[in-house]
């Protein structure tokens, strides 16, 4: 059987029976709409504080540093929770951590609201990123286990169509409120609110979804997880996959380590350093940056604070754009080729940021307008070419025994490089200005291709079961390296 016949099929290289419609494909997308409602809190939550932050300070007294404090804040109780949600998800389930995940959301946004003090702010911030880090995790894993390798990329990525639909969502919700009643005391308040309804939606929606059936597979819960397929498949699918994934458990039952002591294993070792690499090139575009600072940026390119306010809708319009179409390019391009193009394209967009700021200096009048499109064609390459691709990857490449602690860990590390860019990025602006901060986004740009181009594996069109025997075995490196060399 040739390679390609074998990425078709199942981990043994047996053929499974081909999609079909029905009321399976209903109830399949159902799921992870509930689902991705942690992606939309996620995107919320993070991209509120962007129109929120300046009426806050003002009202909590804050100054430049504690600003800083108040954004990271969340972003390192984030990636406490990243680590935190993927392994609880490993020992109690993908289904009750996101719905102990939506109780955290609902929580930490009731005590941003009611906060009387910078200390007590602090405090919910950190429950919301507790909140986010663990979505983060979990919600793109429950996902990809839950998808027919076909179309995995495309539903794996909704959720990250849903954070940029959640960070839209803020950044209207803070145009609107903050043109409308930004003369009014605590209006920063009714902005962070807003984040309860989706809150309570996940809740009582994933009290009616399934649990992963691979998690239920890995668990000896052969019946239930069977049941659960048969609910998303057609029977003779869902009874295929079923014996595929069952042969690769059998077979690994016996020998695996799970958590720390699978880092042991050269190969896991490697495809985690992947991941972790993969998330902190991701942040390291500085993307995060212009979703909290959007605002302060524009700002800073010549706008005055309520036009930025406005304005700073653009990118978070061409985010979902882009994230549409990144779906499409999920099931119809390479991952390394998608990866490899965004980031070129954000790269130039870094270089061209900075000279623009050089070219047209402050007062200009064409300045803040060039560097808007400028910012938002960044947006856009981003959303479109990088950020889905990697958190599909991140969801994807790591063998089931250790997904849950390997996403976290690699999540972990995202977080504390968003977290660091989140706090430090106002000092960094302050200190080097518009063109040197985006000229080191730049730089560190070129380095994150070499990475993608040496380390990072092809994934697409594979089962998760397919996918965990090559990288159990670091077959998948091979494939790599013949590919390239075909390609030359």
């Amino acid at each position: 059987m040739s390679a390609t016949q074998m990425q078709r099929g199942g981990a043994r290289g047996v053929a499974l029976p081909p999609l079909t419609n029905g009321p399976h494909r209903k109830r399949l997308g159902l799921v992870a709409l509930v689902a991705t409602f942690g992606g939309l809190l996620f995107g919320y939550d993070t991209g509120v504080i962007n129109g929120a932050l300046r009426p806050m300070t003002v009202d909590l007294g804050l100054t430049p540093l504690t600003e800083g404090v108040v954004t990271s804040s969340l972003l390192f109780g984030a990636a406490a929770g990243a680590v935190g949600g993927g392994r609880l998800s490993d020992s109690w389930g993908r289904r009750k951590t996101i719905i102990l995940l939506a109780v955290l959301f609902l929580s930490g946004t009731i005590a941003c609201v009611f906060a009387p003090s910078f200390e007590v702010m602090v405090l919910g911030r950190v429950i919301l990123g507790l909140a986010v880090g663990g979505a983060s995790t979990v919600v793109p894993v429950f996902l990809a286990e839950l998808a027919p390798y076909e179309i995995r990329g495309s539903l794996a990525g909704r959720n990250e169509l849903m954070i940029v639909i959640g960070q839209l969502a803020a950044f209207v919700v803070n145009a609107i409120i903050g043109n409308i009643w930004g003369e009014f005391g605590g209006v920063w308040r009714v902005m962070l609110a807003v984040a309860a309804l989706p809150a309570i939606a996940l809740f009582f929606g994933m009290l009616r979804m399934p649990e992963s059936p691979r998690w239920l597979i890995s668990k000896g819960r052969w019946e239930e997880a069977l049941a659960v397929l048969k609910t998303i498949r057609s029977v003779e699918r869902a009874e295929a996959e079923m014996a595929d994934v069952k042969h690769l458990a059998d077979e690994e039952r016996a020998s695996r380590a799970t958590s720390w002591a699978a880092l042991k294993d050269k190969w896991i070792l490697r495809i985690i350093l992947v991941g972790i690499g993969l998330g902190v090139a991701q942040q390291l575009t500085g993307i995060n940056s212009i979703m909290y600072y959007g605002q302060s940026v524009l700002v800073e390119a010549g706008f005055d604070s309520n036009a930025a306010l406005v304005a700073n809708i653009a990118p978070g319009v061409i985010a979902v754009v882009g994230g549409i179409i990144a779906l499409t390019l999920m099931q119809r391009i390479n991952r390394r080729t998608t990866l490899l193009l965004g980031f070129t394209l954000t790269t130039v967009c870094h270089f061209l940021i900075g000279i623009a700021s050089i070219a047209l200096p402050v007062g200009n009048p064409a300045r803040p307008f060039v560097i808007l499109f400028l910012v938002v064609a960044f947006v856009g390459s981003m959303q479109t070419f990088l950020n889905i691709a990697v958190w599909v990857m991140l969801s994807e490449i790591f063998p089931l025994h250790v997904r849950g602690f390997a996403i976290g860990l690699s999540v972990f590390c995202l977080w504390i490089a968003n977290a660091l860019l989140g706090l430090f990025f106002p000092t960094l602006v302050a200190g080097v200005g518009i063109t040197g901060t985006f000229f080191l986004f730049g730089v560190v740009g070129i380095l994150a291709l070499v990475f993608i181009y040496t380390q990072v594996p092809e994934t697409r069109g594979r089962t998760l079961e397919a996918l965990e025997e090559d990288v159990s075995t670091g077959a998948i490196y091979l494939v790599h390296r013949k590919d390239t060399a075909g390609a030359s």
